[in-house]
């Protein structure tokens, strides 16, 4: 099947468990048509009934005190990587006309979030829990939607804000598992940081090709977009190794800084 279809297919897909596994399996080497326009299908992305969906400021931090707070955490943490399947299959199947590599890498992408989401819930069972357990938000989607005609901005303020975001908080969300007894978490923190600098990075990588393609400067762009799209405003601290190892250059960094 034509690669690009496929990744819609499965974002159709409701169920958390069928849509990691189909995703896990994509073929890096199925035939693929950069051109195709597809049509959207109503209802993407397929999501399960649970977990039920509130506003993030209703959603209270976890107290880590108790078994609960500690799967509370991880929950969380897997409906993030949840979300960037769907993230991924979508930018793979939306937007027509960019080279062949771009749609790889966000195939390839989708499966390693497939990944994360599938050792993270794998791990709930551990603590007594499954995806759906709690209550979570629709924050990472509410800005795919934002950006779904444009391409340069899903570019800009998905995979190099939100996600980026995650390079930041890793080291933190990491000691608080591990102080409170979870050393698997730990273990699943580390790998998906290695995975997380790569995805930012192709997010780096396609928003500068964009950019020269339309002759903008990426810094100036990037204020830019973040204020039409209203983004979140980001905050220190930074992960600036992490960020650095993703391919934000010194300049980026110095405008991060500058607005915190």
């Amino acid at each position: 099947m034509e690669a690009r279809s496929c990744a819609l297919d499965i974002l159709c897909l409701a169920d958390p468990l069928a849509k990691a596994e189909a995703a896990r399996a994509l073929d890096a080497a199925a035939p693929l048509d950069p051109d195709a326009v597809l049509a959207e299908p109503p209802g993407i992305p397929g999501r399960p009934d649970r977990p039920r969906l509130v506003e993030h400021l209703l959603l209270k931090p976890p107290s880590l005190r108790t078994p609960a707070g500690i799967a509370a955490l991880v929950h969380a943490i897997a409906h993030i990587e949840f979300n960037a399947i769907n993230l991924a299959l979508d930018i793979a199947w939306r937007f027509a006309g960019m080279p062949e590599a771009f749609y790889r890498d966000w195939l390839r992408i989708a499966a390693e979030e497939a990944l994360h989401f599938t050792l993270l819930r794998e791990h709930l069972l551990t603590l007594g829990f499954d995806y759906g357990s709690f209550d979570a938000h629709n924050a990472l989607w509410d800005m795919a939607e934002r950006t779904r005609h444009d391409l340069l901005a899903r570019i800009a303020l998905v995979p190099r804000t939100l996600e980026a975001r995650g390079l930041d908080a890793s080291p933190a969300v990491k000691r608080k598992l591990v102080g409170a007894g979870d050393r698997r978490a730990g273990e699943i923190l580390d790998l998906i940081l290695r995975d997380e600098i790569g995805h930012v990075a192709a997010g780096n990588r396609w928003y500068r090709f964009l950019c020269e393609q339309r002759g903008l400067d990426p810094v100036a762009n990037y204020a830019e977009l973040a204020e039409r799209h209203q983004a979140p405003r980001l905050r220190a601290p930074f992960n600036l190794e992490a960020r650095r190892a993703a391919g934000f250059d010194e300049a980026e960094l110095a405008a991060l800084q500058t607005t915190a």
